[in-house]
């Protein structure tokens, strides 16, 4: 089993830089992908961005945060990272992380056996 705890939520103007930080537990944390969704108010779940197990490939929504959002990974520390930059006004969500082996279809919630519960971010505009 995998705990995962997001951390780094807050409110920031837009056009600002927010890292996201997601610490899982166990010693399995190698073996997961893990991905960034994040949920609006109304909205549902929306795939932000995914990691392979050894941070050698990610791949990142299309519409919209590719170009301005990083996911990268520390397995040495148990640590999967969302770095947002250029922040805008509709980036504004619940952010969550979650961890799954099923690599075949990052984009889908489904995929994912472990969810974390959540980050608030917040974007002025």
């Amino acid at each position: 089993q995998v705990q995962l705890v997001e951390s780094g939520g807050g409110l920031v103007q837009a056009g600002g830089s927010l890292r996201l930080s997601c610490a899982a537990s166990g010693r399995t944390f190698s073996t997961y992908d893990m991905a960034w969704f994040r949920q609006a108010p109304g909205k549902e779940r929306e795939f932000v961005g995914a990691i392979s197990r050894t941070g050698g490939a990610a791949a990142y929504s299309e519409d919209s945060v590719k170009g301005r959002f990083t996911i990268f990974r520390d397995n040495g520390k148990n640590m999967v990272y969302l770095q947002m930059d250029s922040l805008k006004a509709e980036d504004t969500a619940v952010y969550y992380c979650a961890a799954g082996r099923d690599g075949s279809k990052w984009s889908e919630a489904a995929t994912y056996d472990y969810w974390g519960q959540g980050t608030q971010v917040t974007v002025s505009s």
